[in-house]
């Protein structure tokens, strides 16, 4: 999900197998074309839902507990969502993950790298006809995946307050798209690093189309203790304190961290990326960080 041009990000020599291990994971799983079965479907949230997370300030860690709004719920729940978004719900609880981020009615939103649409759509429909959602895709994922999935959302009514932006990476967002309400980046951000994206620019860029307070956040796949960025291809994963360290880089606070898609079973030592992860798609272990622009 951005909008790069190939010979741009300096891309070299990768196979369209890697490409597509990369980038699917914002994408809602094509319908009859995947080799294992989706995830059980997730059960409709309800307004009286509760997350179990571990809000942490960045001064001090105080585990709390994360409602899930009625607007979130409603749009999780909505009947006309199609059956192979509901089998991603499971994995992703999205419910969970738009509450947590202050998802909410009339909000002016951001999804870099979108994909095929799967949390833009939730996006949409949480944020309603008085709100707005730009969701921005690469010219290369489009080109190798998204063009086709990614358009037909864009037809359905839903999608009517959907801002499509196909725009390099390093600078995803129009310049329309200030003082922005919140700004998602969900499991892409460790393909951002194997791409050769300029991530500072990138995460700076995002800074200038947050309002003040606005929020950033991101969802990526755990990496091990001590690997850094080292497997971002190899197992679609990334060291948590390195997204910390970017983000805080291009000065935005450590707001809140949550623990909602932690798995401590997970070795973390197998490719994350949906095709290669088979059967174990949607167990990873995922870190969930609410980053805040000051002021």
């Amino acid at each position: 999900m951005r909008r790069v041009m190939l010979n741009h990000w300096g891309l070299k020599n990768f196979t369209l197998a890697s490409l597509l291990f990369a980038a699917c994971d914002q994408t809602a799983s094509p319908p009859p074309k995947e080799p294992f079965p989706p995830p059980p479907v997730a059960p409709a949230a309800s307004a009286s839902a509760s997350v179990a997370a571990s809000a942490v300030p960045a001064s001090a860690a105080a585990p709390s507990s994360v409602p899930v709004s009625p607007a979130v719920a409603a749009a999780v729940a909505a009947p006309d969502r199609t059956p192979e978004d509901r089998a991603l719900d499971a994995g992703r609880k999205p419910d969970q993950m738009l509450s947590f981020f202050g998802i909410a009615p009339g909000m002016r939103v951001a999804e870099i790298a979108a994909g095929g649409g799967y949390t833009s759509e939730l996006l949409a429909r949480v944020v309603g006809p008085s709100g707005k959602v730009y969701g921005q895709n690469i010219k290369l994922f489009l080109e190798r995946f998204a063009e086709k999935p990614w358009s037909e959302r864009l037809a359905k009514p839903v999608m009517a307050n959907v801002v499509r932006v196909d725009r390099e990476v390093d600078d995803p967002l129009p310049p329309e798209a200030k003082n922005l309400d919140a700004v998602l980046s969900v499991l892409i951000y460790h393909d951002t690093v194997w791409l050769g994206a300029n991530r500072d620019r990138m995460n700076r860029a995002i800074f200038d189309a947050l309002k003040p307070g606005g929020v950033y956040g991101i969802v990526d796949h755990s990496g091990r203790d001590g690997t850094d960025a080292t497997e971002t291809q190899t197992l679609h994963r990334i060291e948590e304190k390195v997204v910390k360290d970017e983000v805080e880089r291009a000065g935005f606070v450590l707001d809140a961290e949550a623990t909602f898609l932690k798995n401590p079973a997970d070795t973390r030592d197998w490719s994350a990326s949906p095709r290669a992860a088979g059967e174990r798609r949607g167990t990873s272990d995922r870190f969930v960080l609410r980053f805040k622009k000051p002021g």
